[in-house]
């Protein structure tokens, strides 16, 4: 819309509108026109509705604003798993670009975990299962409560693949991981062309350690996935082509220079291999 037919739609004047645009987060609409906004909202199609809540992410995470999290529980295209709770994101189906190459490939639809899984969330794996805890746990398997909100490490594919099967999950194929990270129309990383090492957390920020799964919002893909690039390195169900028993990482980790972060890239690592960078999220049938 043109600025005077979005004042007509909210019922206010274009000099009004002008002035809301002028003054920004400062302004205080009347309840009336607040309703006005939310219908508008509300009845815009999912792709507006979308682009929205990521503008709105965005400043928040710039702000340290504690709704993000909550205005991604409220987009139509995110559900709650009935399982281990997490946020799950709808992939669509279609063609993405895939690889180095940007090869058209075809993915079905699929849902993918907004995070990666954390040291809570595993926590409540380790209570129901009786799995063996990660070796920097605290004694009788309890995750240390200041890395709770970071993502679970010192697991190995096998780990991983036991949590998805409690869940109900699986670990993502190395092709939807890969969509999930760079959109339909093959980014080269979640967040645009850019490649800019302040939106993830890879050796040049020089934490040197995990971060919690929600401190770079500005690095959200186009589907509205978080911390693909950086933090960890995430475990896939696709076998590597580098020997027997290997699984392919996607995403590189706190350890690995900003260059290892594109999406399009390929890792593997045996099964049994575990690290203080590595862990994993899950994906399920839409």
């Amino acid at each position: 819309m043109d600025g005077e037919e979005f004042a007509a739609k909210v019922g206010i004047s274009h000099r009004q509108l002008k002035n809301w645009e002028g003054r920004g987060a400062t302004i205080s609409p009347r309840p009336s026109n607040q309703a006005a906004l939310d219908t508008l909202h509300s009845t815009a199609p999912p792709a507006a509705q979308w682009r929205f809540a990521q503008m709105l992410t965005e400043d928040a995470a710039v702000s340290h604003d504690e709704r993000t999290e909550e205005l991604l529980r409220r987009d139509p295209r995110t559900v709650r798993h009935p399982v281990d709770g997490k946020v799950m994101a709808l992939v669509e189906e279609g063609i993405y670009l895939s690889g180095a190459g940007n090869s058209s490939i075809w993915v079905d639809e699929f849902r993918i975990d907004v995070y990666p899984t954390t040291n809570l969330d595993y926590e409540g794996f380790i209570r129901a299962t009786g799995h063996k805890p990660p070796q920097h746990w605290l004694p009788g398997g309890r995750c240390p409560s200041d890395l709770r909100d970071h993502p679970v490490v010192w697991v190995t594919w096998r780990d991983a693949s036991a949590y998805a099967r409690w869940a109900g999950k699986t670990l993502p194929t190395a092709r939807q991981w890969e969509k999930a990270a760079r959109g339909p129309k093959g980014r080269s990383y979640p967040w645009g062309e850019e490649p800019t090492a302040a939106k993830c957390n890879t050796a040049e920020s020089g934490i040197g350690a995990t971060t919690p799964v929600t401190r770079y919002q500005s690095g959200v893909s186009p589907y509205g996935v978080q911390d693909l690039c950086g933090n960890v390195w995430e475990w896939c169900s696709t076998p590597g082509t580098d020997g027997p028993d290997r699984y392919q990482l996607k995403g590189s980790a706190f350890s690995s220079p900003f260059e290892r972060a594109a999406p399009a890239l390929e890792n593997a690592a045996n099964s049994t291999m575990k690290d203080n960078d590595t862990g994993f999220r899950c994906v399920s049938v839409a």
